[in-house]
């Protein structure tokens, strides 16, 4: 999955999410009330390897293991980094 349009959003809280693999990582996405940006319809991302939430160089920033307040295509441009990173 390379576009934000690829992903299949179930509830979530009061909100929505979606996960992708990409080898041995896990991109979260969500948009909720506690989401950054999740009341003003933007979406907040987590990397994960098994169960750990990481910092991911080039997608979080560091000392920080979420990004929020990120657009449709923000989230796009973050899973074709991610298919760089982990394969698609």
């Amino acid at each position: 999955m390379e576009n934000f349009s690829d992903l299949k959003f179930h509830k979530f809280m009061d909100g929505i999410a979606a996960s992708v693999t990409y080898g041995e990582y896990e991109l979260s996405v969500v948009q909720h009330s506690s989401s950054y940006g999740g009341n003003g319809g933007l979406y907040e991302i987590a990397v994960f390897k098994g169960h750990e939430m990481l910092e991911m160089p080039g997608i979080t920033e560091d000392g920080d293991t979420v990004k929020g307040w990120l657009t449709e295509d923000a989230v796009t441009g973050i899973m074709k980094k991610m298919i760089a990173i982990g394969g698609p």
